[in-house]
Formats: structure tokens, sequence, C-alpha cells
């Protein structure tokens, strides 16, 4: 774990006494320092393409009066540049009076993941040498394969927050991530597959040869199946989508307006509905951000508050949305562990960590066989929102076209377009085999990128698809 403050001209005891100093006559606030690494490794069509080492250091001071933050942050961890972030903070917070401090905290002794260094746990001469044998067993599937990129991530992040009382709370956040993409050519018609697979933990739990080949598998799996396939329909119809990281539509689509600024904002579409039915009872979506090694999860989040298991809606009633400090306290609500930032320079905000939808009582072969014209969605691509209005459009990647509850043949070219919460009142069955995804989400939202879990069970909706008549 890294020492902020060893060989420094800022002792820790000098920079407890100016936050203290700085934040006791504030109503929140931090100083979170971090020191990070990160490498990626990206083989292309057999030759290395590049790799990156780079690294993260600094420190960010956070004052909270009422609903305004004043945020500084500096890349240097040393008297001079503390002493200006708190000028700054105060500067702006000058004018408020009437604080309420508040240094409480949910605190935590889980370790969802072991102090591990995945940059170090193997040489770059290692991972170079692994993605070389990926491309090989990938190339060995089929001679229709034209083109093969693979790429190794690797981050180290340590982190520690302090607050006023000398109050202390560090981690070690290690995060790894497999990908692999490819193309084929059949005559005229290039197809693509890729996949990944990512989380908190060493090198060799996660990178080994029975994981790295299902990755592999699965991106031929996708780029072969869509060589045969015809224009998708288009219209309102029946879906059924795939379990796992169909999540996607979840997290984008309802989990975003769950979130505590858009609360207190009163901008998200569920500002007013807590406690309402905005679902059918086969509904439950949770966020759990302390579940063992998830891409999503964290010891504490970056406020220092403990990760916890929020279930957000239960049998289709509305429950609870996702808080940080300042949110919770503008709604009156309690932390919920979800407070989040990309690195030291930005302040946090309420952010998802793991999201996924409970099982039901429905499997995949019932709800097919209960569409009389629609798609399956195989697997489902990338796609946008307006979290305003929870408007969202998704691509797919791999569909089957679906006649009198049976799977005729694979489609292409689909994208599914609806409304968040048009689309969870119309799900209309839930399937018992809920997924998780299989660790490479990453989210944006405010220019801030955090990795996320998501998942959900197979599920049949109605929604519009995109697409062209067959």
């Amino acid at each position: 774990m890294t020492d902020f403050f060893k060989k420094k001209d800022l002792t820790r005891r000098e920079a407890e006494k100016i936050i203290n100093d700085t934040l006791l006559n504030k109503d929140d606030g931090e100083l979170y320092l971090q020191d990070s690494i990160n490498e990626n490794v990206t083989l292309d069509d057999g030759k290395i393409k590049n790799t990156n080492y780079s690294k993260t250091y600094g420190m960010g001071l956070r004052g909270v009066c009422e609903d305004v933050t004043a945020y500084s942050h500096t890349n240097s961890i040393d008297k001079s540049s503390l002493i200006n972030a708190a000028k700054n903070v105060n500067s702006t917070l000058n004018s408020f009076k009437n604080y309420k401090h508040n240094n409480s905290l949910k605190k935590t002794n889980e370790k969802l993941y072991e102090n591990h260094n995945p940059i170090e746990e193997k040489s770059l001469k290692e991972k170079i040498d692994l993605l070389n044998t990926v491309d090989k067993y990938v190339r060995s599937k089929s001679n229709l394969i034209k083109q093969v990129t693979a790429s190794i991530s690797c981050e180290r992040k340590n982190i520690e927050i302090l607050k006023t009382g000398g109050l202390s709370l560090t981690d070690n956040q290690p995060l790894i991530s497999f990908r692999i993409s490819l193309m084929m050519k059949k005559g005229l018609k290039n197809t693509q597959g890729s996949y990944a697979s990512g989380g908190r933990m060493s090198f060799d739990n996660y990178i080994n040869e029975n994981n790295w080949k299902k990755v592999c598998d699965e991106a031929f799996r996708q780029a072969e199946m869509n060589q045969e396939a015809k224009k998708a329909p288009a219209g309102e119809m029946d879906v059924v989508l795939n379990n796992g990281w169909s999540g996607v539509l979840l997290h984008e689509a309802l989990g975003h307006t769950l979130e505590g600024d858009f609360l207190y904002k009163k901008t998200s579409v569920f500002h007013d509905q807590i406690g309402n039915k905005i679902g059918n009872n086969n509904i439950t979506v949770v966020d759990e951000g302390n579940i063992e090694g998830r891409r999503g999860s964290l010891n504490m989040d970056d406020e220092g508050e403990k990760t916890q298991r929020n279930v957000l809606i239960e049998n289709g009633r509305l429950v609870k949305f996702m808080h940080d400090r300042l949110s919770a306290k503008l709604t009156n609500n309690e932390v919920t562990g979800n407070g989040r930032r990309e690195n030291y320079m930005f302040a946090p905000m309420p952010r998802m960590t793991n999201t996924f939808m409970m099982n039901g009582v429905n499997s995949r072969e019932e709800m097919i066989k209960s569409v009389k014209d629609g798609i399956y969605v195989d697997a489902l691509g990338g796609g946008s929102v307006d979290i305003v209005s929870g408007q969202f459009n998704f691509a797919v990647n791999n569909a089957w076209l679906i006649k009198n509850g049976k799977l005729i043949m694979p489609v292409e070219g689909a994208t599914l377009i609806g409304s968040g919460p048009e689309v969870i009142k119309k799900i209309k069955m839930v399937g018992n085999d809920l997924k998780l995804d299989n660790g490479f989400g990453t989210c944006g939202k405010s220019g801030q990128m955090v990795p996320v879990g998501l998942g959900i069970p197979s599920c049949k909706v109605s929604m519009t698809v995109g697409g062209s008549k067959i």
C-alpha cells in the first residue's frame, strides 16, 4: 500500500491539520489520494500494436456546504499544493455559515479482493507470449478468420481517504481484463465477433487457459452465427433477451434513472415514484457493490462508505435510489455506498456498482415457445440512453427470428428502441437463469468512466425493434 506521506515535505500530521482547519466548518468533505498504474497490451493481426503504461498520482480536496460542492485537485502531493487546494475550497464556500458537519461513516473490514498487483504478476514478455498463443488458437478455428485483435489490461489502484479527526481509510483495488475481437469473411460478407472477461483478482485466477479459451470461443460463435444471418424484421414485437450481458439494457435504461443526484434534481422520471408500482410482481432489481471479485465491487466506495446490497425495485415496487453522501443528505435518505469517481481529478457522484435483476420463475424455452412472431436476442451490443426521458437505443450483435415458438434463423441489423419506464412495464416473463456479465462493463456519466458489473435472467418483453422487413 502506498505511503502518501513518505519522504515528502507534507507529513501526515500537517495534512490532518489542514483538513481539519478546512473541513470542520463545512457540512462534509474529504481528501482523496490516489496512486495507480495501468498497463495495456494489444496484439493486432499477429503484431503487437501498442503497449501502454501509465501512472495516475495526485489528490483531490472536497468541501460540501448544503448543495454546493467545492473541489480542487492536483497531481502533486505536497504541503503547498494542499494549502492552495484548501484556499480554493474555502473561497468557494466562505459564504456558508450554518454548517452541520458530518464525519460519520459506515466502515467495513470486508475484503472482496486480495491485495494483488496484476501488472507485476506476469512480465510484459509473458503477456505478449499469451496474446500470440491466443491469436494462433483463434485462427486455428477457421480459415475464414481474416483479422484478430486481442488485448490484456491490468490496473493496480491504491487510494487513501482522509477525513476530519485523523480518520483514514485505505484500499488496494486490482483490476484485470482480457478482450478479443475477430472478423470473418465468407465471399463478400464480413462478420465480427467480440467478447471479454475481467474482474478484481490475480492474473492467473482470471486469465488462465480455461477462461481465455471460453472468451475466444464466444467471439468466434458470434461471428460465425452472423455468416448465415438475414435482415431483421422491424416493428413492435415480443423480444426474448438472453441472460447475462443483456443486463446492459437494464443498466442504461433503468439503472441510471435510480441514481440519487437525479432524485434531488428531480430530473429522473422516477423522482416522485418511490413506493409506487413501476413493474409487475416478478421484477426485483438490485445494486450490490460487495460481491467478491466482481468488476463493479469495492471494499469501500470513493467516499469511504461501506458498499452493500441495495434492493432498488422489489416485486415491481420502487423502494430505493442509489446514494452518495450528498444525495442522501439532500433527499433525507440513507447513504448506500454508491459514491464513485473515476480518479482524484473528480468529485464523487452516485453511480452503480453491480446492477442486476433477480430470478423469476420461467425458463427461456417457455418464453421462446410463447412467442408467435418476434426475435430472440442472443448477444446485445452497445447503446445510448437519455437519462431524463429514459429513451434508449441498443444495437443487437446476434439474434434469431422466432416464428410460432421456434427459432427459425439468425437475423442481423436489429436495434432495440424504447423507454426504460415503459419497457419495465412490458416485461411479461422473467427467467430463472440469472447470470452476471463476464466482467468487462465500463460506465460513463458526466465525463467519468468507472468499472461496473451487470446481469439479468432471460426476459420476455414487448418493445420496438428497428430493422428491415424480411
